[in-house]
Parts: structure tokens; sequence; C-alpha cells
């Protein structure tokens, strides 16, 4: 295996350590560990573990993007597209049980840490917020597409808290369900397949 395969390892090792551990409680040598390399050939790649969570976040950052794209071909309507963002919730639902919403997980324990990279890890929320708030425009709904996207993003933050908490799968697919209702009513000239069950 190459450098940058091996790098590409550790990045991809750290992300699911610190989304499952948290970034506090995994250290150097739990990421060494599952990845199978020495901490001398470790070091290599990584001096710190905050570089680490440097090339974490940049890793979701495009996976992120290449998600939007994604939805961006293939949904016909800006409503659609906003129903698959909703329906990530029921897509990862096992994991958002188990461990939380990836990004808000991050967000609040580097929060409480005031670490340096609190910022770049809330910006993973402003790609989904920045995004959101473009199709609520393209709904005509200029004027109120940023509060409109704040909105939906709280819910589906709120959704997730609370589906960790409780580890309820109907209660996931209730809210899913109503908050297609509610962009329904936001947007009503737009048509939303019939489905929030479980995929």
């Amino acid at each position: 295996m190459g450098a940058s395969e091996t790098r590409q390892q550790i990045v991809d090792v750290a992300d699911r350590l610190f989304y499952e551990h948290g970034f506090n409680a995994t250290s150097f040598a739990n990421i060494a560990k599952d990845v199978g390399l020495s901490r001398g050939n470790f070091y290599y790649h990584f001096k710190t573990k905050d570089e680490i969570l440097d090339a974490v976040i940049a890793r979701r950052m495009t996976n992120i993007r290449a998600m939007l794209d994604a939805w961006e071909q293939d949904a016909e309507s800006p409503a659609e597209r906003i129903r698959s963002f909703v329906h990530i919730l029921i897509t990862n639902r096992t994991k958002i049980m188990a461990h939380g919403c990836p990004i808000g997980t991050l967000c609040n324990e580097l929060a409480k840490l005031d670490h340096a990279a609190k910022g770049d890890a809330a910006r993973l929320f402003s790609l989904f917020h920045e995004w959101l708030a473009r199709q609520f425009a393209a709904l005509e709904r200029e004027t109120d597409a940023d509060a409109l996207a704040l909105h939906i993003l709280m819910r589906s933050q709120g959704v997730a808290a609370l589906a960790t908490a409780f580890h309820d799968d109907d209660f996931i697919c209730r809210e899913v369900a109503d908050m297609e209702a509610w962009l329904q009513a936001q947007c009503p000239t737009a048509s939303l397949p019939n489905s929030s069950q479980p995929a």
C-alpha cells in the first residue's frame, strides 16, 4: 500500500472513531491499532491528532459536497432535493440511534473543548444551510429561504438528538413524515413522492 493510500486509511479510520467514541476519547494508539500501523509509521503521516482532525473535516466536506451534487443531479425539483436531505435521518437511522449526527456530535464536542477547529467543523453545517436556502429560493421562497433552511436543519438535528436518546425507529419515521408534511405546506405547488417509510 502506498503512502497516499495509507494516509487515506488513517483518515477513514479516524473519522469513524471520532464519530463512534468522540475526538477527545480517541488516541493515536486507537487509530494506529485499527489501521494496523506501528507508532513510528503512523507519525510519518500525521504528527498530531489535530492534523488528523483537519483531514477528517476536509474529508467530510468533500463527501458532503459530493452528496449535494448527486442530489442536484438525481432529483428533478428543489422540493425533492430537500426531501433527500430529510431522508438522511432514515437512511442513516441505525448509526444515528447509536452515535448521533456525525456533524452535530463533532461540533458540540469541539465547542465544549473550545478547540481551534470548531469553526471549521461548523462549516459542515454551513454547506447544508446554504444549499437548503438555495433550494427554498428556487421554490419561490426567496424572502425567507434562509430562515426555512435553518428551520429544517434545526428540526433534523433535534430528531437526531432524540433518536440517539430514545433509540426509537418509529419516532424517526414519524418525524420525517411530519417534516415532509411541513415542506409541502411551505411549498404547496411542489409535488413530493408519497414515501417516508424506511428504505
